[in-house]
């Protein structure tokens, strides 16, 4: 038999029917719905259709919720309330399942999946968000969708989709001290650019990427957007079946032990091809900040942002020189000279315990200098996070502690920065205007988010550490 992807593997498996002209119909075993997906459920209703799987189909609120309040009637757009509302009747009136505003169960869509079991490895999954790739970390095939395409969906449990190629990004190696799947997603997207994986299905391997965590692995997937792939993978191993088990929608019993088996055979076969291999030296990798308006406009803590006049191609030149100029850096500054208005750790990036620790690690004993938002994933993240005193340590050090959501990763819920205002914020893009009209936004991981919070600006958070 010819060897086989990961991403082969899973899709041959969903193959329903491929047309002519290369377009192919999957089967979906899960989908992932949440506030934003009222359009989808209204194009069903006008239609007079209903949902073909409502037990393949789970919804919770994230991007529209506030974050100081669970009282919807205090959300001051009126859209907004209305949205946030929509959930809670489209899922009732479509037999969806919710984890609604009031459940522990409730929070961003993207951490809600895996914590509940919902994701597995040999899954096709999709959701109305960009971010759905985050799921491809535990070994599935996940990618985010259109409201029309939500609606195909919910009502055939299909979907028409060309079959992307494929791209394995290996990364060898040992991540240091401080150095996490964060650091090491961004130093990937500056390696091959925001748009070095369009088109592409990419599985990450190597030495670097076994060592991580599921945490870190999830950060991993969930950037694979910024550098233009349309869905990020990591093949199931150990480290994915001890996260698995025990869920509360994970297989039990003989089936637990038959999945098992399956999952086991879903890794890349040796000799398998691929269309194009990237390689990365782990043990190089820093922690990293963005300077510009691209997840690729980064650098390690210890380099400068970059001086356009040293740049040869003249549409880079300009694009450095424009992004510098909206984001008020001088060219050839360091990047620890860069001062911060406001901190966010949180987002479907890093909003999981992990993520919290390693916030509270470097917060333990030192206090906030400018004013620092702290959003777990979910309200059982929340949840064990008090269990384990970070509320504590963050309140101690002067962080806001907030409730579930997407808050500040997305200006739609009333987390904003101001005009002007620069954020050290551990979400996943920093385009122009997406904190905000006018903010600037530079991208870390949670540990040099709470560096950043202590200090006022950046500091490699190496040395913090070191300080312990």
């Amino acid at each position: 038999m010819t060897a086989r992807t990961l991403f082969e593997k899973i899709w041959d498996r969903h193959l329903v029917v491929e047309r002519e002209d290369g377009q192919s119909l999957l089967y979906i075993d899960r989908h992932l719905c949440h506030d934003g997906s009222f359009n989808a459920f209204g194009q069903l209703r006008a239609a007079g259709r209903t949902v073909r799987r409502p037990d393949r189909t789970w919804a919770t609120p994230d991007h529209y919720v506030p974050t100081d309040t669970r009282c919807v009637d205090a959300v001051a757009d009126p859209r907004a309330r209305e949205i946030i509302r929509a959930i809670d009747t489209n899922a009732a009136d479509f037999g969806v399942q919710l984890f609604p505003l009031g459940d522990v169960r409730q929070g961003i869509v993207h951490v809600v999946g895996p914590e509940q079991g919902i994701t597995l490895p040999g899954l096709t999954m999709v959701c109305g968000d960009s971010h759905t790739s985050t799921h491809g970390a535990l070994g599935c095939i996940a990618f985010g969708i259109g409201a029309s395409e939500v609606a195909h969906v919910l009502a055939t449990q299909t979907l028409w989709q060309r079959r992307p190629r494929t791209m394995r990004i290996t990364v060898d190696g040992r991540l240091g001290p401080g150095v996490t799947g964060k650091d090491l997603i961004l130093a990937i997207i500056r390696a091959i650019g925001a748009d070095g994986g369009t088109g592409h299905a990419i599985e990450y391997a190597g030495s670097a990427v076994r060592g991580l965590s599921m945490e870190g692995r999830l950060t991993l997937c969930n950037m694979t957007i910024e550098a233009g792939g349309r869905m990020g993978m990591v093949a199931p191993d150990e480290t994915t079946f001890r996260y698995v088990e025990g869920r509360p929608l994970a297989p039990t019993g003989a089936r637990w032990e038959r999945a098992l088996a399956d999952w086991q055979t879903l890794p890349s076969d040796a000799g398998a091809h691929f269309d194009r291999e990237v390689t990365l030296d782990g043990d190089a990798v820093a922690p990293m900040v963005t300077w510009g308006n691209s997840p690729q406009d980064a650098v390690a803590v210890t380099e400068r942002v970059p001086d356009p006049e040293a740049e040869s191609d003249p549409e880079r030149r300009a694009a450095i020189a424009a992004a510098l100029d909206y984001m008020a850096l001088a060219p050839g500054c360091a990047i620890t000279d860069v001062a911060v208005d406001r901190v966010f750790i949180g987002a479907c990036t890093n909003a999981r315990i992990e993520d919290l620790r390693a916030a509270a690690a470097v917060a333990r004993g030192r206090r906030a200098v400018v004013p620092t938002l702290v959003v777990p994933g979910s309200g059982l993240v929340r949840a064990q996070a008090e269990a384990e005193g970070l509320d504590a340590v963050f309140r101690d050090a002067g962080f806001e502690w907030r409730l579930p959501g997407c808050s500040m990763c997305v200006g739609m819920n009333g987390d904003l920065l101001a005009p002007g205002e620069r954020s050290a914020s551990t979400s996943n893009r920093n385009f122009r205007g997406r904190q905000g009209q006018g903010s600037r936004t530079h991208l870390v991981s949670p540990a040099m988010a709470a560096a950043a919070a202590v200090s006022g600006h950046f500091v490699d958070v190496r040395a913090l550490l070191g300080e312990r």
